[in-house]
């Protein structure tokens, strides 16, 4: 960074510096009245060296989230709570229509023991579970990475196969397709079933579905999220008995319904 640089970005931590003061100067102006949000240096998108994450503007990349770096994110795909995607000395693609869950963290090689350079791929309709680690390692469309699993360098997980919850899949293992792997270091159980399989591509879909609603709930204003917070109270359901007593029927509003999409359990209303 040159010396027009070091200013430019010296003006620019000046301002923001001045507008987190003016803030916090309007908060106390406002009194009980006011919405606590902390402000952070947190950026949920981070430029490393010369490189951008690239994220599909139907993506869901939650706030507490860090694509940081030389990073695609496909299509309809969710990046979750407190994920860090960190591509600094290497590349990491995601697919279309595949999650992240929250805490899991994704990183890249640029060198390791056995001499090979290893990107990230991870491909679409893919559902990876909470805190997992997947570190320069492939997994193809529609396979499944359980809750705390770790995958180091090398690994290549293929269509339809399942890493099972807390396995570590040592270097440069291969787990075909329709096999379940679970275990320290990780082995095969068994073969997966059809259901098994139908399930991954089910949850996927799922995720899909439910990071609209959260992509929803995130770009909401403080006038919208106070409306809702005095509607929930007005109609906060009471005992049923109590209601017919009163002779009272509550319908929720619109406002607080949930997609079809989002609750499995609910039956679409036929005309």
């Amino acid at each position: 960074m040159g010396t027009l640089g070091k200013a430019i970005y010296t003006v620019g931590f000046w301002i923001r510096g001045t507008g987190q003061a003016l803030d916090r100067l309007g908060c106390r102006l406002q009194g009980s009245y006011y919405f606590p949000e902390q402000l952070s240096r947190h950026r949920t998108l981070m430029d490393i060296f010369d490189k951008a994450p690239v994220v599909d503007r139907d993506a869901f990349v939650a706030p507490s989230a860090s694509v940081i770096g030389d990073v695609q994110v496909g299509r309809g795909s969710s990046i979750w709570y407190g994920c860090v995607l960190r591509g600094d000395v290497n590349s990491i693609s995601i697919g279309s229509g595949t999650n992240i869950q929250d805490n899991s963290l994704v990183h890249v090689a640029k060198s390791n023991l056995s001499g090979k350079v290893s990107p990230t791929i991870i491909g679409s309709n893919v559902t990876v579970g909470h805190s997992a680690v997947l570190h320069g390692c492939t997994v193809e469309d529609e396979a499944f990475v359980g809750m705390g699993a770790t995958l180091l360098d090398g690994v290549y997980v293929e269509k339809h196969a399942m890493v099972a919850a807390g396995a570590l899949v040592r270097q440069n293992t291969r787990i075909p397709c329709g096999e379940v792997w679970g275990g320290n270091p990780a082995k095969l159980l068994r073969k997966l079933t059809e259901e098994e399989m139908a399930f991954i591509s089910q949850s996927a879909l799922n995720y899909t579905n439910l990071a609209k609603v959260h992509a929803a709930e995130n770009a909401k204003g403080f006038d919208e999220i106070e409306l809702e917070t005095m509607l929930r109270k007005k109609f906060e359901r009471r005992d049923e008995e109590y209601d017919s007593m009163l002779g009272v029927i509550r319908e929720t509003p619109p406002e607080l319904i949930l997609p079809d999409n989002i609750m499995p359990d609910k039956v679409p209303k036929t005309a």
